[in-house]
Protein backbone atom coordinates (compact mmCIF):
# COMPACT_ATOMS: atom_id res chain seq x y z
CA UNK A 1 0.00 0.00 0.00
CA UNK A 2 0.94 3.04 -0.98
CA UNK A 3 1.98 5.82 2.10
CA UNK A 4 2.43 9.27 3.20
CA UNK A 5 5.12 11.03 0.32
CA UNK A 6 3.96 8.55 -2.19
CA UNK A 7 3.35 10.30 -5.53
CA UNK A 8 -0.17 9.38 -5.94
CA UNK A 9 -1.11 7.35 -9.40
CA UNK A 10 -3.04 9.01 -11.73
CA UNK A 11 -5.77 7.63 -13.17
CA UNK A 12 -8.68 8.35 -15.74
CA UNK A 13 -12.32 5.86 -15.12
CA UNK A 14 -15.62 6.26 -15.69
CA UNK A 15 -17.74 7.35 -12.89
CA UNK A 16 -21.53 6.80 -12.49
CA UNK A 17 -22.77 10.12 -13.83
CA UNK A 18 -21.30 9.35 -17.40
CA UNK A 19 -17.92 11.55 -17.43
CA UNK A 20 -14.69 10.69 -17.08
CA UNK A 21 -13.36 11.02 -13.27
CA UNK A 22 -9.56 12.31 -13.42
CA UNK A 23 -7.61 12.50 -10.44
CA UNK A 24 -5.10 15.27 -12.15
CA UNK A 25 -8.35 17.60 -12.97
CA UNK A 26 -9.77 17.01 -9.35
CA UNK A 27 -6.17 17.83 -7.67
CA UNK A 28 -6.20 20.96 -9.89
CA UNK A 29 -9.02 22.49 -7.85
CA UNK A 30 -8.99 20.83 -4.65
CA UNK A 31 -7.30 18.27 -2.05
CA UNK A 32 -8.70 14.36 -3.09
CA UNK A 33 -9.62 12.26 -0.38
CA UNK A 34 -9.78 9.02 -2.49
CA UNK A 35 -11.80 5.59 -0.62
CA UNK A 36 -11.65 2.33 -1.85
CA UNK A 37 -14.52 0.60 -1.65
CA UNK A 38 -15.11 -3.71 -2.04
CA UNK A 39 -18.84 -4.15 -3.34
CA UNK A 40 -21.97 -1.62 -4.14
CA UNK A 41 -24.59 -2.49 -2.48
CA UNK A 42 -22.95 -4.38 0.29
CA UNK A 43 -23.93 -3.83 3.84
CA UNK A 44 -20.28 -2.50 4.91
CA UNK A 45 -19.84 -0.37 1.96
CA UNK A 46 -23.32 1.00 2.01
CA UNK A 47 -22.79 2.43 5.61
CA UNK A 48 -19.69 3.85 4.22
CA UNK A 49 -21.23 5.59 1.53
CA UNK A 50 -23.87 7.40 3.90
CA UNK A 51 -21.22 8.89 5.43
CA UNK A 52 -19.00 9.97 2.80
CA UNK A 53 -22.54 11.66 1.38
CA UNK A 54 -22.81 13.30 4.79
CA UNK A 55 -19.23 14.51 5.00
CA UNK A 56 -19.57 15.63 1.15
CA UNK A 57 -22.18 17.74 2.08
CA UNK A 58 -20.41 19.00 5.08
CA UNK A 59 -17.74 19.58 2.80
CA UNK A 60 -20.02 21.32 0.19
CA UNK A 61 -21.92 23.67 2.96
CA UNK A 62 -18.53 25.05 4.05
CA UNK A 63 -16.89 25.59 0.92
CA UNK A 64 -13.87 23.39 1.84
CA UNK A 65 -11.74 22.51 -1.44
CA UNK A 66 -11.85 18.67 -0.78
CA UNK A 67 -13.31 16.44 -2.84
CA UNK A 68 -14.49 13.34 -1.81
CA UNK A 69 -13.58 10.28 -4.28
CA UNK A 70 -15.15 6.91 -4.05
CA UNK A 71 -13.41 3.71 -6.38
CA UNK A 72 -14.90 -0.02 -6.68
CA UNK A 73 -13.86 -2.79 -9.01
CA UNK A 74 -17.69 -2.29 -9.99
CA UNK A 75 -19.26 -1.21 -13.38
CA UNK A 76 -20.01 2.16 -14.08
CA UNK A 77 -23.66 0.75 -14.52
CA UNK A 78 -23.73 -0.49 -11.21
CA UNK A 79 -22.22 2.41 -9.42
CA UNK A 80 -25.30 4.50 -11.44
CA UNK A 81 -28.21 2.35 -9.81
CA UNK A 82 -25.68 2.42 -6.35
CA UNK A 83 -25.23 6.36 -6.56
CA UNK A 84 -29.24 6.88 -7.45
CA UNK A 85 -30.20 4.42 -4.37
CA UNK A 86 -28.01 5.67 -2.05
CA UNK A 87 -28.30 9.54 -2.91
CA UNK A 88 -25.13 9.79 -3.82
CA UNK A 89 -23.80 13.27 -5.45
CA UNK A 90 -20.03 12.86 -5.42
CA UNK A 91 -18.35 10.86 -7.81
CA UNK A 92 -17.82 7.29 -7.58
CA UNK A 93 -15.35 5.91 -10.29
CA UNK A 94 -15.44 2.20 -11.89
CA UNK A 95 -11.88 0.43 -11.77
CA UNK A 96 -13.92 -2.35 -13.48
CA UNK A 97 -11.30 -2.69 -16.72
CA UNK A 98 -8.93 -3.25 -16.55
CA UNK A 99 -9.46 -4.97 -13.95
CA UNK A 100 -8.62 -3.57 -10.55
CA UNK A 101 -6.12 -1.74 -12.12
CA UNK A 102 -6.53 2.01 -10.04
CA UNK A 103 -6.59 -0.33 -7.05
CA UNK A 104 -3.53 -2.42 -7.84
CA UNK A 105 -1.79 0.81 -8.88
CA UNK A 106 -2.27 1.93 -4.94
CA UNK A 107 -1.70 -1.25 -3.08
CA UNK A 108 -5.18 -2.09 -2.42
CA UNK A 109 -6.09 -4.48 -4.71
CA UNK A 110 -7.14 -8.07 -3.27
CA UNK A 111 -6.60 -9.93 -6.41
CA UNK A 112 -7.58 -13.46 -5.45
CA UNK A 113 -11.19 -11.86 -4.99
CA UNK A 114 -11.22 -9.70 -7.48
CA UNK A 115 -12.11 -6.63 -4.84
CA UNK A 116 -10.08 -3.61 -4.20
CA UNK A 117 -9.46 -3.24 -0.14
CA UNK A 118 -10.82 -0.53 2.60
CA UNK A 119 -8.22 2.02 1.94
CA UNK A 120 -8.05 5.40 1.66
CA UNK A 121 -5.53 8.00 0.47
CA UNK A 122 -5.53 11.91 1.02
CA UNK A 123 -4.12 13.39 -1.92
CA UNK A 124 -2.49 17.29 -1.77
CA UNK A 125 -3.13 19.14 -4.38
CA UNK A 126 0.90 18.47 -5.85
CA UNK A 127 -0.26 14.92 -6.00
CA UNK A 128 1.51 13.42 -3.14
CA UNK A 129 -0.79 11.75 -0.33
CA UNK A 130 -0.45 13.00 3.05
CA UNK A 131 -2.30 10.40 4.59
CA UNK A 132 -3.27 6.62 3.78
CA UNK A 133 -4.57 4.01 5.97
CA UNK A 134 -6.44 0.61 5.35
CA UNK A 135 -9.05 -1.84 7.43
CA UNK A 136 -10.21 -4.58 7.45
CA UNK A 137 -12.86 -5.85 4.43
CA UNK A 138 -15.63 -6.32 7.27
CA UNK A 139 -15.02 -3.20 9.24
CA UNK A 140 -16.94 0.18 8.77
CA UNK A 141 -14.24 3.29 8.36
CA UNK A 142 -14.20 6.49 10.28
CA UNK A 143 -13.79 8.85 7.81
CA UNK A 144 -13.41 12.33 9.94
CA UNK A 145 -9.88 11.05 10.79
CA UNK A 146 -9.35 11.64 7.03
CA UNK A 147 -10.93 14.54 6.32
CA UNK A 148 -8.56 16.24 9.27
CA UNK A 149 -5.23 15.08 7.06
CA UNK A 150 -7.10 16.71 4.31
CA UNK A 151 -7.83 19.95 6.11
CA UNK A 152 -3.86 19.82 7.26
CA UNK A 153 -2.78 19.53 3.64
CA UNK A 154 -4.91 22.99 3.06
CA UNK A 155 -3.70 24.51 5.38
CA UNK A 156 0.44 23.58 3.92
CA UNK A 157 -0.58 24.61 1.03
Amino acid sequence: MLAPGDRAPEFQVPDQFGSVLDLAEVLERSVAVVSFLPFAFSPVCGEEIRALQELHESLRAEARPIEIIGITADSKYTLAAWSKDAGVTFPLGSDFWPHGRVAAAYGVLDDRHGVAERGVFVISRTGTIVSSRQVPRTDARDFHLDIAAAMSALQEG
